[in-house]
């Protein structure tokens, strides 16, 4: 089973104290219906095989929690693990051109279309990868978790006749493009910024199995 994001864009008041309780915007599930696990490592450290330093990591839910947020969070009951949040001030401030730590450790699956290496997949396990590496070819003998996670070189390739194997590190902005599936969530966050302040604004999230 993959995991899956919850949770709601929150907001505060620009005339609120600080003591002040934060109410739920936007249900998270209204503007993000995907399942990509670059931008959940890069941004809460979940599923973080590109090897990313997370945004925010393992914060737990916040003090101030909106009702409606903490009402679908604990009808996850034990299902929810990993929540954290992030602000809008801070998702502001991110280099997006920053590179992950190491190397993903998926390898990275390219077909030739009309000249041009196309990504078509990233996985840490390829029988058709093993046979053009010289690896075993059953995946219960392959080392580590992956074979990302072995000791080659960051660009290392292999062909195979209309396929291109490399293993890469990706950048921030690779994991969550500025005009991909995170676009809405970003556009909505930054129009209430821009009423209520930088601070007032955060992403609530928390993950399920």
């Amino acid at each position: 089973m993959g995991a899956d994001i919850h949770g709601f864009i929150e907001c505060r008041s620009r005339w609120a104290g600080p003591d002040d309780a934060w109410s739920a915007a936007v249900d998270l599930e209204l503007l993000y219906e995907g399942r990509n696990y670059d931008a959940f490592g890069c941004l809460f450290g979940v599923c973080n095989y590109a090897g990313f330093a997370p945004l925010a990591a393992d914060r737990g839910l916040p003090e101030l929690i909106s009702d409606a947020a903490r009402a679908d969070y604990e009808d996850w009951d034990s299902g929810a693990h990993s929540s954290s949040w992030i602000a809008w001030s801070e998702l502001k401030r991110v280099d997006w051109d920053e590179s992950a730590e190491t190397t993903d450790r998926r390898i990275h699956e390219y077909e030739a279309v009309d000249g041009t290496w196309v990504l078509v997949s990233k996985a840490s396990w390829s029988a058709r990868f093993a046979k053009a590496a010289g690896l075993p070819a059953d995946p219960a003998t392959r080392m580590g978790d992956g074979y990302g996670r072995m000791d080659w070189p960051e660009g290392t390739e292999w062909r195979d006749g209309d396929r291109l194997y490399r293993l890469e590190r990706m950048t921030r902005r690779e994991a969550v493009p500025p005009e991909g599936e995170w676009k809405p969530v970003w556009s909505v966050m930054e129009a209430l910024a821009a009423v209520h302040g930088d601070e007032n604004v955060r992403l609530t999230v928390w993950f399920d199995n």
